[in-house]
């Protein structure tokens, strides 16, 4: 219960902060950048990629170490156990690109 509560208030934290980053998307479209507008986009882009390579890397091992766990449980079904981990470990890690791709889109926005 401690984690998720850690997690909700971990998400909120970092939705709050880059929130009006967001909303003044539109408006920063529109006119130059004022002051150091630039300089916190950059810091978002980069703490997007480092959360999400975070989440990201526990992910995968939580996912590695459940999977070694049933295969030194039943060695026999360790072919049944690594396609379906090798094909989660591909879609966390696709989630780690899909951010790097955001924080690329935001920095070269600027």
């Amino acid at each position: 219960m401690k984690k998720k509560a850690a997690i909700i208030l971990l998400a909120a934290f970092f939705l709050l902060t880059l929130a009006p980053f967001v909303l003044a998307a539109e408006e920063a479209a529109a006119e130059a950048l004022p002051g150091n507008t630039g300089a916190f986009i950059a810091l978002g882009a980069g703490l997007c990629l480092g959360i999400a390579a975070l989440g990201g890397s526990i992910g995968q091992g939580i996912a590695i170490k459940g999977a070694l766990d049933g295969i030194a449980r039943n060695p026999g079904a360790s072919g049944k156990i690594m396609t379906p981990m090798i094909i989660g470990l591909a879609m966390i890690e696709s989630l780690v690109i899909y951010s790097l791709v955001v924080a690329l889109l935001l920095v070269f926005k600027i």
